[in-house]
């Protein structure tokens, strides 16, 4: 796979990446100077994380390994929100039923994994999903579990100062609690699925830890009998900090010391700004919900500096979408994740997508037909790479796409076109001896002896035809001739199959047969067989798709399917023949 220079490099420094980098590199100077540079990302494990929590994840991700390149040492931190209560039951996954409703509101590592998971808990279930796709895509990072973090005390200090200062906060957000968004025109409206990955972690939905009778508290214990954070506390003494709390669900009441007791977490609103503080975060995205008056990212600019802290900086993303289907949300079954997109794309192709969009741009993932043209458009670029054409932007795009400061990705060795790949396997159903086959008869002059060349490319073409082209769609060859339809054809039909077969032998490989079956209405119209269409009528465009329709319809039983070229080499020469009559 070609390779180009240091995306840091003067020429590569016009994408979005690089700008956000020298700002990240500034400002880390300013607040910490001679300290490791601290970017963020937060997930919540509370169902699949899908492609749109992924966005969450690569912005940090290439801006970090930008400042790799440059030789800063830089971390990146992922906050796993797992000690997040359990909002719902998740529609679709696997090994769960309506009994997992009795888990509503414990943290989300005390929820059982689903039926058959070899995972202790709710949490690491989807988490190890999530750090498998990273780990196959080259994202170097630090996990850090909430659940941890709070219950062995290492926010002792700060959750104690923000019970201290809570009339503070409560100030802050007293500011927001009526105060409603201006109204905008939406093309389409707002759903739920666009709220949660908006908000990235899923859990900006919580209270604030307003409207307890004993007035506010930013802290929400977990109940010592049913688990749960269905709890009000009722009283706070800052000298002792003996905090009293009663649960709503079942009655169960109990007084604690804070300084020593550890069920319990800041509410989100307070939570995600002290974590700001702690951990010294320089950049750290957010979704486009963060716009509005009282949204987590915006109060939470004023509640850090509670925490001597400052708010991190970073850009809204927008939404991801997947080709074909409706908007992502992780709380639904069903919904594509990283995993399931690298079944059936290279890592480096996924990179590509979040690279070369500026995070404001939303974009579409295609687990559809638009993947063949995805990836067309991935080789053209590879080609611009190797003959120095490409674009600087592109350039740098393109370089974050095929490795990181560590080193490039395991690429394809001989990257074959996804879309031959992909009607190679529709023909074969995955036969290996009959896809070696058809792959070496490609270019004879340099033929594919091996299929470990041509992988892990065809492997995600295989999956893509076999788990998301629809039966119906699927390539069957005929096992026999439709000998009606031969007898039916008439005298020029006849004539033009005849030349198709005349011309097999001296035209088998791949550009061979595009020259044979484009070529072949131009003969027959007395033309010669490599005209360009500027030196032809428009009528030759309709004779070729009449001839193609033909073909088709005697191969496969339909007017279409996968490129003839590629099509004929599958079927082979001697049955390409008895299925056309010869």
């Amino acid at each position: 796979m070609p390779t180009v220079a240091d995306s840091s490099a003067p020429s590569a420094q016009q994408d979005w990446v690089s700008r956000y980098a020298d700002e990240v590199i500034a400002e880390s100077e300013r607040r910490a100077p001679g300290k490791p540079v601290v970017v963020a990302s937060g997930l919540s494990p509370s169902g699949p994380i899908h492609l749109g929590n992924l966005r969450e994840v690569m912005t940090p991700h290439l801006v970090a390994d930008e400042i790799r390149r440059r030789g800063h040492e830089v971390r990146h931190l992922i906050s796993w929100d797992d000690y997040d209560r359990y909002r719902k039951v998740p529609n679709g996954v696997p090994g769960t039923d309506a009994s997992w409703s009795e888990h509503i509101g414990k943290p989300l590592t005390s929820v059982p994994a689903p039926a058959g998971s070899a995972y202790p808990n709710w949490a690491e279930h989807f988490k190890a999903a999530m750090v498998e796709a990273l780990g196959e895509m080259g994202v170097e990072f630090d996990g850090i579990s909430q659940t941890a973090q709070y219950t062995s005390g290492v926010y002792r200090e700060q959750i104690l100062h923000a019970m201290k200062h809570r009339g503070d906060i409560d100030a802050i957000l007293a500011q927001y609690r009526t105060k409603k968004a201006p109204a905008k025109q939406q093309q389409k409206p707002k759903d739920e699925a666009e709220v949660e990955a908006a908000e990235g972690s899923g859990a900006a939905s919580e209270d604030d830890g307003s409207g307890g009778a004993g007035g506010y508290y930013p802290y929400k214990p977990f109940c010592g009998q049913c688990g749960k954070d269905l709890t009000t506390v009722t009283s706070y003494d800052d000298e002792s900090t003996e905090l009293a709390y009663t649960c709503t669900l079942d009655g169960y009441t109990e007084t604690v010391r804070l300084s020593e007791f550890n069920r319990g977490k800041l509410v989100w609103k307070v939570d995600w700004p002290m974590r700001w503080a702690y951990e010294g975060v320089i950049f750290e995205p957010s979704g486009v919900d963060h716009s509005s008056p009282g949204s987590s990212f915006q109060v939470g600019g004023q509640i850090v500096s509670i925490f001597g802290g400052e708010q991190p900086i970073g850009p809204m993303y927008a939404f991801v979408g997947i080709s074909g289907m409706a908007k992502m949300s992780s709380s639904k079954g069903g919904v594509p994740t990283p995993g399931d997109a690298l079944e059936i794309m290279e890592p480096q192709i996924l990179r590509w997508l979040y690279a070369r969009r500026r995070p404001n741009q939303s974009f579409k993932i295609a687990f559809d037909q638009e993947i063949q043209r995805l990836y067309d458009e991935w080789d053209k670029l590879a080609g611009k790479v190797a003959d120095g054409s490409v674009l600087p932007a592109d350039a740098a795009a393109y370089s974050r796409a095929v490795g990181t400061a560590a080193g490039e990705l395991e690429p394809t060795e001989r990257p074959l076109p996804y879309r031959t790949l992909a009607s190679v396997a529709d023909v074969t159903a995955g036969d290996e001896r009959q896809t070696l086959r058809i792959l070496a008869e490609l270019d004879p002059e340099n033929p594919v002896t091996d299929l470990s060349v041509v992988r892990p490319r065809l492997d995600k073409a295989e999956t893509w035809i076999s788990k998301y082209v629809p039966a119906e769609s699927r390539t069957v060859v005929r096992s026999e001739p439709d000998t009606e339809a031969l007898a039916a054809l008439d005298e020029e039909s006849r004539k033009s199959v005849q030349l198709l077969l005349d011309g097999l032998d001296s035209h088998w490989s791949l550009d061979g047969l595009t020259h044979l079956v484009y070529g072949v209405p131009k003969v027959q119209a007395g033309f010669p067989a490599d005209a360009t269409a500027k030196e032809l009528p428009a009528e030759i465009k309709v004779a070729q798709r009449t001839f193609f329709a033909l073909l088709y319809h005697l191969l496969v039983g339909r007017d279409t399917g996968p490129r003839l070229p590629t099509l004929l080499l599958a079927v082979g020469a001697d049955r390409v023949r008895r299925l056309l009559g010869a």
